[in-house]
C-alpha cells in the first residue's frame, strides 16, 4: 500500500508530495517554473538531508514560518 503525504499545495501547479513505498520515499516537487522533479530516497534521514539543502534558510524565498512548516511536514512523513 502506498501512503501519500501532501507537504504543501498552493495550487494545481505548485505542490510537493511524498509517497511512501515500503522503505522507499518518492518525493515529487511540481512547479509552474520547473515542471515536475522526482527524488527517490531510501531513508528518512537522506530525505531530510536533501530538504535541509533544498530549503536552506539563506536562500529560501519565504518566511521562516513557511520554511519551518515545510520541514516539519517532511519530518512527519
Amino acid at each position: 500500500m502506498i501512503k501519500k503525504h501532501t507537504i504543501y499545495k498552493t495550487d494545481n501547479w505548485n505542490m510537493m508530495t511524498v509517497e511512501v513505498h515500503g522503505r522507499q520515499l518518492v518525493l515529487r516537487e511540481i512547479s509552474d517554473q520547473w515542471g515536475e522533479e522526482t527524488h527517490k530516497f531510501l531513508s528518512r534521514p537522506a530525505m531530510m538531508d536533501w530538504a535541509e539543502r533544498r530549503f536552506d534558510p539563506e536562500k529560501f524565498e519565504g518566511s521562516d514560518e513557511e520554511r519551518q512548516s515545510i520541514i516539519d511536514a517532511l519530518k512527519a512523513v
